[in-house]
């Protein structure tokens, strides 16, 4: 079984003895309830990742003891998902199955026919429940890199995102061109757009397309917004060399 995965500030990952406090020290002792002798790795989330001995536990952190360091190189090509907002929980479960697949950016996007929106003194609650789910999922999947959640973006916004790609798709149930068919770049940024439960407005598919996006059909059935990127990147991700 794979040791449990903790985030440690990179200043304190170059020590040979780290003290695991706060919040990841909490889980881990009272949690996780891990006593000396036991293996736990540390990651600053940017790539480095560092295995180790627990030496000591207390009530609410330990005590650990670097074994050996590795960098890990950030991923090629960068995949972000510009992901329409889902109804209810269904935000948090699209972000922890793409953080658990490999996504390194997640951009939630506020589409014209979102049922959900962000209004101004809930938008800081939500994204927090964004980046949260991805910190605990970049955990479990045991990820040397901590995945993006970008700031809620306008059409505008996402467009731009989709004409700084190397390559941009764009999830739409009428396109003829099957996403498997689409040649994928060896490095750079791939964007995958993924609309709302109510499809894509024309004036959004049109905006997109003249950024540089190529709509794409994912399949014979219509997935949930909240399930769509997850299966579209692991198409993308079978083809880069990343799985």
């Amino acid at each position: 079984m794979s040791p449990p995965v903790f985030l440690c500030a990179s200043d304190r990952l170059s020590s040979d003895a780290i003290l695991l406090e706060g919040a990841e020290g909490r889980h881990a002792a009272a949690v996780r309830r891990l006593r000396p002798g036991e293996r736990a790795d540390l990651t600053d989330g940017a790539g480095l990742v560092v295995e180790c001995l627990v030496t000591s536990a207390g009530r609410d952190s330990l005590w650990l003891e670097a074994v050996s360091r590795t960098r890990v190189p950030a991923p090629s090509p960068r995949v972000v998902v510009v992901q329409a907002l889902p109804k209810g929980d269904r935000g948090e479960l699209a972000v922890e199955t793409m953080t658990e697949v490999g996504v390194d950016e997640v951009v939630p996007w506020a589409a014209a026919r979102c049922v959900t929106q962000w209004r101004p003194e809930r938008r800081a609650k939500a994204l927090n429940r964004w980046r949260g789910t991805a910190r605990e999922a970049a955990k479990q999947s045991r990820r040397a890199w901590l995945p993006e959640v970008a700031e809620l973006a306008g059409t505008p916004e996402a467009a731009e995102r989709v004409a700084r790609a190397t390559l941009a798709v764009i999830l739409h149930e009428e396109a003829e061109r099957p996403l498997s068919a689409v040649s994928v770049p060896e490095k750079g940024e791939i964007v995958v757009v993924v609309g709302p439960e109510g499809g894509l407005t024309e004036d959004e598919l049109t905006m997109f397309q003249d950024a540089g996006g190529v709509p794409v059909l994912l399949g014979p059935t219509v997935l949930r917004t909240s399930t769509a990127g997850v299966a579209a990147t692991s198409v993308l991700l079978s083809r880069t060399g990343r799985w």
